[in-house]
Parts: structure tokens; sequence; C-alpha cells
């Protein structure tokens, strides 16, 4: 089955993923890729605005990714993660939305550019 989006990272994502142990790292990308072929919420869920987050669950550890949509090729369609965080309360932290907000307004003036 053909992925309905591709995924990219930033940086920061990049770093925290590299941070990981190789088994959560690996159950991560799993998810990842399921994500990108079946729609489900428990996988990849809209948060606040532009901002979704990729939720992932291993050994009872909650990891999130922080990401956007980039429609702007009309040909392929990204969702690039920003940031990652190992989730230790049942909410989200605000601050952490706003940092992917934020990255998400840099990477577009980026492109502006």
């Amino acid at each position: 089955m053909k992925p309905k989006y591709r995924i990219e990272f930033l940086d920061e994502a990049v770093e925290f993923l590299n941070g990981l142990n190789e088994k959560a790292r690996e159950k991560i990308y799993y998810n990842l890729k399921k994500s990108q072929i079946k729609n489900d919420n428990t996988l990849f869920k809209k948060l606040k605005g532009e901002i979704w987050e990729f939720r992932i669950l291993y050994k009872r550890t909650q990891y999130r990714l922080f990401a956007f949509w980039d429609k702007t090729d009309k040909k392929d369609t990204l969702v690039i993660s920003t940031h990652g965080i190992e989730k230790k309360t049942q909410k989200t932290p605000k601050k952490e939305i706003e940092k992917a907000e934020n990255l998400r307004k840099q990477y577009f003036n980026e492109l502006k550019k």
C-alpha cells in the first residue's frame, strides 16, 4: 500500500530519536510507517491549530513526536516532525505545543526565502 504522506524530521526530532535506545526508536519508526497507511488517531492525532502529534507507547513510556502538514508541493504531501518528548503526564505540556508552533513558523519562513 502506498503511504498517504511522507515524513521528514527537523534537526530537533532527529536528535530526540538518536537519543533513544534502539528498541524504542524501532517501535517509533514502526508506528510512523503504520500511521502513513492507516487513519488511526491513537497513532497520529491533531492537538491544536496546525499541530499534530505522533503517539507511541513502548514499555509503559509515552513518546510524542510533534508535527505539522506541509502541502505546498501539490504532488507530495509532507508531514514535518519538529521535535519529540517522553511524556510523563496525561496532558501534553503547553510549552511543547508552542515550541512546535514556533518551529512550524520558522520552517515556512525559510521556505519563502
